[in-house]
Formats: C-alpha cells, structure tokens, sequence
C-alpha cells in the first residue's frame, strides 16, 4: 500500500506515530521557511508541513499533484487548530516526500466552490468529481443503494439481473435499438425498464425480486431526465396496493432517518391523494406538499360575474380557477405582467388578477363587473385578506391545471416556501385507468399496459373507460414524481381483452408480448410492483437541482457525453458487419 492511512482519520491518539500518506495536493502555502500543503484523499485532508531546506523538492510543488508523504504526526500549535476538519487537531511533519504525478494547469479550480460553466465541468469530469461537493453526491448516492439492499435481503427480498438486451416493446418513450451481426435485419432494444421480466420473475416463482436497474429512453432532456438512469425495481407476488405501498413507505422513512437525518419529514404516515384531488388542489399529480397556496375553483361563481371572459369559458365547458398569493397585494401592474408572461408559456391566454388592499378596495382586471353579492363570495371562498393578491385562469380544465399547477410552484419559490430541509413524501392512487388520444383517436393506458383496473371497475372497460381506475400508485416528494408502481394483471383473458380496448392488433400483440401471454397460462400469482428512481430521490436528498449532479458520468443537456464525444461515427467496416447503411439527409 501507498498509504498507513487515509488523509481523514488521523486523531490526537496518533500523535508521535509515523505515517505514510498518499494523495492529491489540496491547497499549497509557501510561509517563507516552512511550506503548508493540505493534502487530499477521498476520505478528507490532512495538514502537512515540510521544511524546505530539508526537502528542497517541495518547492516546486502545485495544486493537484499526487505525493506519497511519510512523517511525525504532531498537535498543531495552539491557537492553530482547525474545528472545521476532522483532523484539525493535528498535522503531519514530513520527513520524506516523493512525487507520484504531476498535473498540468487545471481547467477549473478544485480546492474552492465556483461556477463553472456545465459542459466545461462535464468534459473534465474525472476532474470535477474530485470537488467536495461531488464526493459527497456520490456518497451519498452509495448509502442510499446499501440501505436499500440491506432493507429488502431483511425483508426476503432477492436481487436478481436482468438482460440489457432485450425485446423492442415500447412504453411511450422511443427505445434505443441495438442492430445484431449474427441475425441480420434484426435489433435488440435497450430496457426502458424491466417491465416484462419483472413480472415473468414472478410467474417464476421468485415472489419478492429487487434490482438496482439501468433503463434506457431515447426521449427529450431536461433537468431530472438522463438517456441512461437507475431505479430501484420491486416486484412482490400475492400482495395488494396497500401491501406495496406500505413497505416502501416503511423502507424510505427508515433511510431518511439513516441517511439524511438533519431532514425532517412533513408527515407520517405520507398523505394519500386520489388523483382528482391532487388536479383539483394543486394542478398536478406530483405536487409539492410542503407549502399552501391550493387552487380555488370558482367555476360556479363565473356565470354571475358580469365578466365575459369568464362566463363565455364556462359557457364552452372550460373551467375558471384561482390562487391566493398571500402578501402580493400590492404588486405593481408590471410585476403582474411578468406573472401573466409566466403562464401563458402553458397555453393560458391571460391572467386575471384581483388584488385586495388594505383599505378594503380592490384593484383588479374584473371586479368592476361583479355584483357585490358575488364579489363577497369569491373573497370569501378565496380566503383573502387584505394585502392578497388573487389570480386567476380560464380556461380548458387541461390548461387551467398546468398553468395554475406551475405558477403555484413559482410563486412558492418567489416567497420561500419551498423549504429544502422538509421532505413531502406523498402517495397519489386512483388514476383514470386510460386517456383518450384525440390525436390517435383511441384509448392510452395513462400507466402502462400490463396495470390492472381496480377489480370493481372492469365492468367499464366496456361500457365508459374513461371512468375506469387503474390500481396505479405514484409517489411523489417535494413536487417530482420519484416513482410508479400498479398491482399487474395476470390473467390472460384480461390482458388480451386491455389489449382490444386500447386499439393494439392481436397479432402486433402477439409478437410484443407472446412471451407474456403465454407465461399466464401457467399459474401466474397476483402480483405488483414498484420502480422509485434513485437518480432523482438522490437528487433531492442532496439539494441538487437537477440529476446530473448524482450521476458520475452523465450525458449532457443534449444527450451527448461531452467528456468521450459521443455518441460518434463509427468505421464503415463495423457497419457493413451490422448489415446497416447511414443515409444522410
């Protein structure tokens, strides 16, 4: 070994004993006749002290070299003590040194938090996951995937891999196909999740499986998607709703309390909202639960308000819906434009506004019009006070949800409501069981399509789908979906017959999905299951604002790995192998 110990576990008690070390240099100070060098290994850092005359070398010493240092751990003088290092009791007085590697200029500074542009730290990032910050991402990263191994091989959990290579069936995003040499024509696909194999697991006998598994998606990037990200997938035979749910509640309230103790959970056990009630309450069906500012519908009250915006909406079906943004009463017309600029970026035409002052008058776009029976009510129903500021959107039910749903968020940020320190874990259930495509003019599964209607609602499959719920449940924390979970069908008749119903061609289904068809057949258990990703409840655990910042080598904004170029052309020779020519428009 390179190394007695680690740059963070020297202690008082070590003192007069002489230690080898290996590591990066830190930070180098040059105090005339004595050199300073904080030196670095994952595990923290270490003050040593080297006297030039004696080691004529350590002059020439830069940041982010590699040494082996051997020396006398001694106190640090007194009034020289760091609280802030583990080992700030201490320093190391060298008595050899030895250089390992040198490192040339380095692109961005290590030893101190600045910003550095994304694709900058991405292309170094071999460099950038030497900052702190990043050590203890992956840290933490590393502690959440043990607890969770350690909680489910406890709960008779067994892990179990399955292919990457497997069988193109898309889930709603487009598959990464992968071309075979030895069949041509043909391609494996990337998992977009271990859907299928799961549930065979469970056919299999298996009756509780774990993976912490790789999914591929070829869909559009944002800040909590990557190409290539992790879930924790969970499968249990011979289990109902409750039975999932609870033992996952139960897994990461445990891991919480372990891993992130300074975090203080909102409530236990977590909220349980239908799906209805989370649209209606907050405009989304992964809402932060951390903080008020609800939705209020006034849909009833907009006929009776002389306002012809409104009533000519509910006339046509739509909906009119508002928040109360407690405090911005007195928010000038230019600031309530900048709102009005806000949601309209999500299909809402405008923002109606009424502002309640002080001395009991109203600025606003409408009030003008509104009886004053009318206008009590809606301040009433609104909850207001004076010094509110009440905004409002009329619209389609499906635009007045995503406006208001995402100004809600905005204005949670805009008064600070959205504590990083409090966890609102929460379960949404009872989800319409499948959504009419007008575009495709069929049914979709709003899940997947091996979700099981809730049993009393089978019946609708025929008669009134869209009032069918699926046995879907979602958790959700601090405003992002970090899981979906549904108990599976595992009937074939049943399966065949959620096939029809959303327009699949028996025999496209029995290509797909033959495999699975048939495994029914052969003493299939109730079963179901649950996917959490561990790239974005990491994310949150670590304050991050988007999953690149917990994964070692993610692709960039634009899907690509700026670190390696790719993805790349590859050699004319390995795609005539692959029996593939690229046409270039």
């Amino acid at each position: 070994m390179y190394k007695t110990h680690t740059c963070g576990e020297l202690r008082p008690i070590h003192i007069s004993q002489t230690v080898t070390l290996a590591g990066w240099v830190h930070r180098r100070r040059d105090h005339g006749g004595v050199i300073f060098i904080d030196l670095r290994d994952r595990f923290g850092l270490t003050q040593i002290v080297i006297d030039p005359e004696a080691i004529p070398a350590a002059q020439d010493v830069r940041v982010e070299w590699v040494l082996q240092v051997v020396g006398e751990v001694r106190r640090r003088p007194e009034g020289a003590e760091n609280p802030n290092l583990p080992t700030g009791e201490i320093e190391v007085h060298i008595q050899s040194f030895k250089v390992l590697n040198q490192a040339k200029q380095l692109p961005f500074p290590i030893n101190k938090e600045e910003d550095v542009e994304e694709n900058m730290r991405l292309r170094y990032r071999y460099l950038d996951l030497r900052r702190e910050r990043m050590r203890r991402n992956l840290t933490l990263r590393h502690r959440m995937v043990k607890f969770i191994r350690d909680y489910l091989d406890n709960k008779g959990f067994l892990e179990v891999e399955t292919p990457i290579l497997f069988k193109t069936t898309p889930e709603g995003a487009r598959d990464y196909l992968v071309p075979s040499r030895v069949h041509p024509g043909e391609f494996y696909a990337l998992p977009q999740s271990p859907q299928q194999l799961k549930q065979l697991l469970m056919v299999a006998g298996v009756e509780r499986y774990f993976q912490i598994a790789r999914c591929f998606r070829d869909e559009d990037q944002r800040g909590d998607r990557q190409p290539e990200f992790t879930q924790l997938d969970m499968e249990m035979s011979f289990v109902e709703r409750d039975d999932v749910m609870e033992l996952v509640e139960d897994m990461f309230t445990r891991m919480v309390a372990e891993i992130v103790p300074h975090k203080r959970l909102l409530a236990s056990p977590w909220p349980r909202l239908t799906y209805q009630q989370a649209m209606d309450r907050f405009g989304k069906d992964n809402p932060d639960l951390r903080f008020g500012l609800e939705l209020v519908d006034i849909t009833d009250l907009a006929p009776r308000s002389g306002f012809k915006v409104f009533q000519d909406v509910v006339a046509s079906g739509g909906h009119v819906r508002g928040i109360n943004a407690k405090g911005l009463g007195d928010y000038s017309r230019k600031q309530i434009d900048e709102l009005t600029d806000y949601v309209k970026q999500f299909g809402a035409k405008g923002l109606a506004y009424l502002a309640v002052v002080a001395s009991g008058e109203h600025r606003s776009t409408f009030s003008k019009f509104l009886p004053a029976d009318v206008l009590q009510q809606l301040l009433e129903r609104m909850q207001a006070q004076p010094g509110d500021l009440l905004l409002f959107v009329a619209d389609k039910p499906a635009v007045v949800f995503e406006a208001l749903g995402r100004l809600r968020v905005y204005l949670g940020d805009l008064l600070g409501l959205r504590d990083p320190e409090t966890l609102a874990f929460c379960w949404v259930v009872d989800f319409p069981y499948v959504v009419w495509s007008e575009e495709e003019k069929r049914w979709d599964p709003s899940h997947h399509l091996f979700t099981a209607p809730m049993p009393e609602d089978i019946a609708l499959l025929a008669s009134d789908p869209g009032k069918a719920r699926g046995q879907q449940y979602d958790l959700v924390l601090n405003n992002y979906e970090v899981g979906g979970g549904s108990i599976r069908i595992h009937d074939r008749a049943l399966q065949e017959r959620v096939f029809k119903l959303i327009g699949l061609d028996p025999e496209v289904a029995r290509q797909r999905f033959g495999h699975i068809l048939e495994a029914f057949e052969y003493g299939t258990p109730p079963h179901g299951g649950i996917a959490p990703g561990i790239d974005r409840i990491c994310m949150i655990l670590a304050d991050e604002p988007n999953i690149r910042e917990v994964i070692a080598f993610p692709k960039n904004q634009a899907a690509r790995d700026v670190m390696a170029d790719a993805p790349s052309e590859v050699e004319a020779k390995q795609l005539q192998e692959l029996h593939i020519r690229v046409v270039k428009d």
